[in-house]
């Protein structure tokens, strides 16, 4: 029987290989499928380079039969080769999607990266860069573009028409340095359609579908404006950022300048040395719409940027992402996902304010920009150039260990201007009390009034929006929560509502205590409505604008505000922490942060970090013009080293201080965290769910060999935001010396990990919301 058997088998391998044939094989990445990718055959209509609208490349996007019902769907080819298969064995491709690539081979290899780091599928990164007005090729429409085959050509000359219509519109055809639509033809051929749809009917031009765009662009060029004069910190750092240029090597460059120490002047010269030799620039900022006159200097500089932003509509999307591809763009100026701008010559990468947590993408594919930008910096053998006040301690701990970053500082401000004197103020005084009940300080208020009669501007921080922050009852000890989130509901004045502000749950606010129905329900806790109704008490004669999420809803509303600001027409600016960064108004000579300490208790190790930021950040926004500036800042904890730091404008020690911290507890940058969310409508299966799924990690953490590659796993434990959006949260976290164990332990326990019906799970590398 054995003898027999290997008979048999011998036999099929032999039937198998007489079976195979030569033929070129796709690899398909289905968008919203599987992880991993399929392999399809390619019928010879894809092989036609004479048909680039057919012809199947990698990069493009296909319609697939896939599954056992061979459904129709989308995915992308990521190769193309030629080996020997049993073409019975595979699938044939339906349709190619796009006429042009979508994806260079360099972005393929970016996104497969990403997939493999951030434990996501490779169709879901591959959806997330492509935008979804490119995918739909927005601002497009469906054309038959005619041309004539290359036979006709040949024998152009034999050809004899009786109309001369026809010969007139054969001939311009065939001249022309490009495929025409029938009503362009017939306007040159200077007759109508008919004898165009003659020439069809006869074979001697044939039509193909094509899109076409609808409208071009239309963009508004300022006034030139010539290159600064730079101080010798700045000349030191361009000189320092050109040689990387003219290295051709990946490097990564750390620009730590104080603010207003004239960081963008040069990143503005850099690039302009980067397009003198025809390549192209990406320029991240951590939310284009607030930072106008950013775009406004580039606009003046350069002859042609593009700007990326989710404020675009889809239509323009779609018509940057062609001129980028086209390589006629130099410089493209946007949000964290411009990091995938297709430049066909990319030579620089530059981050603006690289310590912002919006850099960081909070749902699948959740990347951090910084990273990626460094991966494709060092695919493309360019620099990677990140700028900042506040360094992340990531980035500014890579700089003092890694050989390939180097460290460029501008210690000053430009023409030497002093920073401001910060004047923190102890809310924890008796004597704040006696001034009244809200949230300005007696010191606040009279540096306000010296502000404004002296006609200067002024800023004022609170990064909490809403009018009050909660609703409780002093008798019973009730508190109005969020009935999906058990999260403490904001009250809002201009809406009369109590929204919440993870889930937009409405309701009205009560009047009297829903529990005890005692009326004496107390409204607690400053937002930024209640502070610009009581700056606007304080100060009437003077005009007041609120900026947050609530009021800047309209489009162009934060460039309106801005200009105006800009104008003189606005005397004091307050607002959340939009109003902290990317500002330059040499008019404001005063500052105040009504509350510093609202991120300072989080149960984030990134806290105090992130406080030092905010306050030293929105402190740098007063004091760059000649009356200079000066800084208040109320806290109830003036002692807290975040805080002290950021009043002496002491990055350093700030930064040492916490570093020591975070070394001894192994958190970023002295090793690397990942974090998994469970969620699900049933407290106890979303419960029991997490800790199967935190055994399976242990377990597969306990067989990865060697002890440098233990992993620690935390939890888990409900998030501290218990409840949200109906569903209840728990939490675990993982860390480890390095990032790879604890990806190949998580790869490995999620393999073939099932949750319960109606029971999500979310794995987040790096994570930077702990909430």
């Amino acid at each position: 029987m054995g003898q027999q058997q290997n008979l048999f088998d011998d036999q099929q391998a032999e039937w198998e290989l007489d079976a195979q044939q030569q033929r070129r094989v796709a690899s398909i990445v289905i968008a919203s499928g599987p992880d991993g990718a399929f392999d399809y055959d390619t019928p010879e209509g894809f092989c036609d380079a004479e048909r680039p609208d057919r012809l199947l490349v990698p990069g493009k996007r296909v319609s697939v039969p896939f599954g056992r019902g061979n459904r129709l769907a989308t995915g992308y080819c990521v190769a193309v080769e030629t080996k020997s298969v049993d073409p019975s064995r595979l699938k044939p491709l339906a349709r190619v999607l796009d006429a042009e690539s979508l994806l260079s081979p360099a972005m393929l290899r970016l996104t497969r990266w990403m997939a493999e780091y951030y434990l996501c599928p490779w169709g879901q990164v591959l959806e997330a860069v492509v935008p979804a007005g490119v995918r739909s090729q927005a601002g497009t429409r469906q054309v038959k573009l005619l041309h004539v085959p290359p036979d006709v050509k040949a024998r152009l000359g034999e050809i004899k028409l009786r109309s001369k219509q026809q010969a007139a519109a054969l001939k311009k055809l065939a001249t022309s340095d490009r495929p025409l639509t029938a009503t362009e033809l017939a306007k040159e051929a200077r007759c109508t359609t008919g004898p165009v749809q003659q020439l069809l009917k006869h074979g001697l031009i044939e039509a193909t579908a094509a899109r076409v765009v609808n409208n071009p662009l239309d963009e508004l060029i300022p006034d030139r404006e010539q290159p600064l004069e730079l101080n010798s910190d700045q000349q030191k750092a361009l000189d320092a950022t050109v040689a990387a240029l003219d290295a051709g090597k990946s490097r990564g460059l750390l620009l730590h300048g104080v603010t207003g120490s004239g960081k963008t002047e040069v990143y503005l010269q850099a690039i302009e040395h980067v397009v003198s030799f025809g390549r192209q620039a990406i320029v991240l900022v951590p939310e284009i719409s607030l930072t106008p006159q950013t775009v406004r200097r580039f606009r003046a500089r350069f002859d042609s940027i593009a700007v990326l932003h989710s404020h675009l509509s889809n239509v323009e999307r779609h018509l940057h992402w062609q001129k980028i591809a086209r390589g006629e763009v130099q410089v493209i100026v946007g949000a964290r996902s411009a990091v995938f701008a297709p430049t066909p010559h990319l030579g620089l990468i530059v981050i603006d304010e690289e310590h912002e947590s919006t850099f960081k993408q909070d749902s699948a594919p959740r990347y951090q920009a910084r990273d990626v930008a460094w991966q494709r910096a060092t695919a493309e053998g360019i620099p990677l150039m990140l700028g900042s006040a506040t360094p992340s301690l990531e980035a500014w701990q890579r700089a003092q260990d890694d050989p390939q970053f180097e460290l460029l500082s501008l210690p000053k401000r430009v023409l030497d201007r002093p920073m401001p004197d910060v004047l923190n103020i102890n809310l924890r005084d008796p004597g704040q009390a006696k001034f009244g009940k809200g949230g300005i300080s007696r010191q606040l208020h009279q540096a306000m009034q010296v502000a404004l009669r002296d006609q200067g501007q002024i800023i004022l921080l609170l990064n909490r929006r809403g009018y009050s922050t909660h609703i409780q009852c002093p008798g019973c000890g009730f508190a109005l929560k969020c009935k999906e989130c058990e999260i403490s509901l904001t009250y809002h004045r201009q809406h009369n509502a109590a929204l919440c502000h993870y889930c937009d749950h409405e309701e009205p606010p009560p009047k009297v205590c829903p529990d005890c129905r005692s009326p004496a329900i107390r409204y607690s806790g400053q937002g930024t409505q209640k502070l610009e109704d009581e700056i606007s008490s304080r100060f009437p004669q003077h005009t007041v604008v609120r900026m947050d999420t609530d009021s800047m809803r309209k489009h162009g509303s934060h460039e309106e505000v801005l200009s105006r600001f800009r104008a003189g027409e606005i005397d004091i600016l307050l607002g959340t922490q939009m109003i902290a960064k990317g500002l330059d108004f040499p008019n404001v000579t005063l500052v105040g942060v009504v509350n510093a300490d609202t991120a300072l208790h989080l149960t984030d190790f990134r806290a105090a970090e992130r406080t030092f930021q905010l306050v030293a950040q929105v402190a740098g926004r007063t004091g760059r013009g000649s009356k200079g500036g000066r800084v208040l800042v109320q806290t109830l904890q003036p002692e807290h080293p975040a805080i002290a730091a950021a009043a002496r404008h002491d990055y350093l020690g700030f930064a040492a201080a916490e570093l020591a911290s975070r070394e001894m507890l192994q958190y970023p940058p002295f090793g690397s965290m990942a974090r998994i969310v469970v969620r699900g409508p049933d407290e106890e299966i979303t419960r029991a769910t997490a800790e199967q799924l935190a055994d399976r990690v242990r377990k597969a953490a306990r067989e990865l060999e060697g002890a440098t590659l233990a992993v620690r796993v935390l939890g888990p434990c409900p998030a501290p935001i218990t409840k949200l959006r109906n569903e209840f949260r728990f939490h675990m976290q993982f860390q480890s010396a390095t990032i790879e164990p604890i990806q190949l332990a998580l790869r490995s326990a999620t393999k073939s990990f099932r949750a319960p019906a109606k029971v999500r799970w979310i794995v987040d590398i790096d994570p930077w919301d702990m909430q």
